[in-house]
């Protein structure tokens, strides 16, 4: 049975993970302007054991007799939508992957790109470019495709508008805890890396009550557990309540296609 759940204006507007855990010492980093995806082409694959057989990440599943294979994001990978930006209301807030958010740096918010993906960003309104690490999730809006830094949207234009058509290219993955764009580090990293834990968000709130409410009766659903997220947009609390244990977008996809909620979308964990 379908139920309706009323998403508030601030679904339409909210970006990234936002939380009140406080700041951290900042340095604004600015990237190179090459772009080195040729040096990529070299890197090793992460996807495939030594003898050639898959990594457990990568094996295929069942569920409900229907059979997935993980979603994998590699090098050159090119993806396309709206982007957005987020600034001064969430400088310092932390980001969903623990750094502190810094309007200055050359970062973005993806849906379900891994954490540390560096993308480049064009904007196809006027063919300005920009490179982000992704440290943050959002938009979650579900015509946009990524929300950038203050910095980077100027850098491509953006500010004024608030919106563009842009073209995602994947350049490589940061090793985790690097903080700026290191082009070696990413040549000598992986090619691929393996999308896991998505997540389809049901319901956002501003009550806490409402979204309470709805993960206690979602608790088991189909196999899938529901969780709440608490989010904030400028000073307000927003709560979202998303179903998890998704392994592939495939499989988030067919969930959402059952329309059991309305206004869902995909998200990652």
């Amino acid at each position: 049975m379908k139920i309706r759940v009323i998403l508030t204006l601030f679904i339409l507007i909210i970006s990234g993970c936002t939380t009140f855990k406080g700041s951290y010492p900042y340095q604004s980093t600015k990237p190179s302007k090459k772009y080195p995806s040729e040096v990529l082409d070299g890197a090793p694959s992460n996807l495939m054991k030594k003898n050639g057989e898959p990594v457990a990440s990568m094996r295929p599943y069942t569920v409900m007799g229907k059979e997935y294979y993980p979603t994998v994001v590699s090098v050159g990978d090119v993806f396309s939508g709206r982007a957005s930006w987020y600034g001064s209301d969430f400088h310092g807030k932390s980001t969903c992957n623990g750094e502190g958010y810094d309007m200055y740096a050359m970062t973005a918010a993806h849906k379900t790109l891994p954490m540390n993906t560096v993308v480049r960003v064009t904007n196809l309104e006027n063919d300005q470019k920009t490179v982000v690490r992704i440290n943050d999730r959002g938009p979650f809006v579900e015509s946009r495709i990524i929300d950038l830094s203050f910095a980077s949207a100027k850098e491509i234009g953006l500010i004024g508008k608030g919106s563009a058509s842009v073209k995602l290219e994947v350049l490589g993955f940061e090793p985790t805890g690097i903080k700026t764009i290191d082009y070696v580090a990413m040549a000598a990293g992986p090619r691929h890396e393996v999308l896991t834990s998505f997540a389809v968000q049901i319901g956002a709130f501003v009550n806490i009550s409402g979204a309470i409410e709805t993960q206690k009766k979602y608790a088991s659903f189909h196999g899938y557990s529901s969780i709440i997220k608490d989010s904030q947009y400028n000073n307000d609390r927003l709560y979202r309540v998303w179903m998890r244990g998704f392994r592939s977008e495939a499989e988030a996809r067919d969930f959402i296609a059952q329309g059991y909620f309305s206004g869902q979308f995909i998200t990652r964990e």
